[in-house]
């Protein structure tokens, strides 16, 4: 099995790789670890304190939600790792890959474009290992977001929200830095496969053990697209093709849900002349993606179906997880929670689901958690009086 995922893994790499698609930290594939510094043939040595609390994170089972859908909903607390995300995971893959390789140096920076938690968890690696950290961001994200990575010892620049093929993009922005500062690697979260090789070793292996292998679907939205590729091609290789579902959740604005339904990346905000709030015209921050990226299109395969999951579902979701398990969540867990609630209707009671909790609720205050944000975009708030529907 491991042979056939190298295989079908490195004629993946030749085509995106032919497409101008990406660009490989480390070319050798790695199937058989679970661990990214096993991987890179690294022994680390105990004051390597935050890699070795990345990862391993506990699955609960949401038991309000089993109730309401007559299936066992768990979820992978990834807003438990140090630097509260399940960006963690993929920062500690791309600097010890990039280190093995010769492309990070002592002394050096490290560069990114994000829409927040990414460069949060590489500034705390960048904290870690003795580098520098610049990264680059959209001034509409989270005001959270940029305070943390100042704390944290980040220089931010924030950029207005632009296309893609926009030079002033944060990811354009970003890129150029890198080739303009000595010492800089560009971690390329969105290209660099490091990120999938970080859920394909680590997460997925440790939703298969820690279901024994009973898991019948995997709902989980898209960032860069990492997680579900590399999680989905886990346990599609462990379970077979028939053996598990994997699902896509996403939200308003993001074009690969007519990815996976129609096979064209598209949306229907790209249509009009002007978006109402950001490139995605959602209120979600770090999921939803306007182009084909490398970690997306390399586990594209094995993804079944698609969900879209409207902002209010988010809010409400949020609200009732809250309310329910006492567990405060953030915009990307949401959509999770709600495409699995949407997904259970589809296939009635009597499976076991896993899905992500990615990040919590703190680093949303400002925006998604604040209700004279929500309600200038006509969202209603669920209060105590108020019940949810689902």
């Amino acid at each position: 099995m491991a042979r056939s995922y190298a295989r079908r893994t490195k004629e993946r790499q030749e085509r995106l790789s032919a497409d101008g698609a990406h660009r490989l930290v480390n070319e050798r594939v790695y199937v058989n670890s679970g661990d990214a510094s096993a991987a890179v043939g690294l022994s680390m040595s105990s004051a390597d304190a935050l890699p070795q609390l990345i990862g391993k994170t506990p699955l609960v089972e949401l038991k309000s939600l089993s109730r309401l859908t007559g299936n066992r909903i768990f979820a992978k607390c990834e807003f438990l790792n140090p630097g509260g995300s399940s960006k963690d995971r993929i920062a500690k893959q791309m600097v010890l890959e990039a280190e093995a390789s010769g492309l990070l140096k002592k002394g050096g920076t490290i560069v990114e474009g994000t829409a927040g938690s990414t460069g949060i968890s590489l500034s705390l690696m960048a904290a870690s290992r003795g580098y520098k950290c610049r990264i680059v961001m959209p001034n509409d994200a989270a005001k959270e977001k940029t305070d943390l990575l100042k704390k944290f010892g980040a220089t931010v620049q924030t950029v207005d929200p632009a296309s893609i093929v926009n030079d002033m993009h944060y990811n354009n922005v970003a890129k150029k830095i890198a080739t303009t500062t000595k010492g800089a690697f560009y971690t390329d979260q969105f290209e660099n496969l490091a990120n999938f090789r970080a859920h394909y070793n680590g997460t997925g292996k440790e939703i298969y053990d820690q279901t024994n292998g009973n898991v019948d679907a995997f709902v989980m939205g898209a960032g860069t697209g990492g997680t579900i590729s590399g999680v989905g091609t886990y346990l599609k290789e462990k379970k077979g093709k028939d053996g598990v579902k994997i699902i896509l959740a996403d939200p308003e604005g993001s074009v690969l849900y007519h990815r996976v339904k129609d096979g064209i990346a598209y949306a229907p905000q790209q249509a009009e002349r002007k978006l109402e709030r950001h490139r995605f015209d959602t209120i979600t921050e770090g999921v939803g993606i306007d182009r084909l990226v490398g970690n997306f299109l390399i586990g594209e395969d094995y993804i079944d179906d698609a969900i879209r999951v409207s902002d209010q579902q988010c809010v409400d979701m949020a609200h009732y997880i809250l309310r329910n398990e006492g567990i405060f969540i953030g915009s990307s867990a949401s959509l999770n929670c709600a495409a699995v609630v949407e997904f259970c209707k589809q296939i009635g009671p009597g499976h076991n689901i896993v899905t992500i909790l990615c990040d919590g609720g703190q680093r949303h205050l400002t925006k998604f958690w604040n209700y004279d944000y929500l309600r200038r975009y006509n969202l209603r708030i669920p209060n105590d009086k108020m019940p949810i529907s689902l």
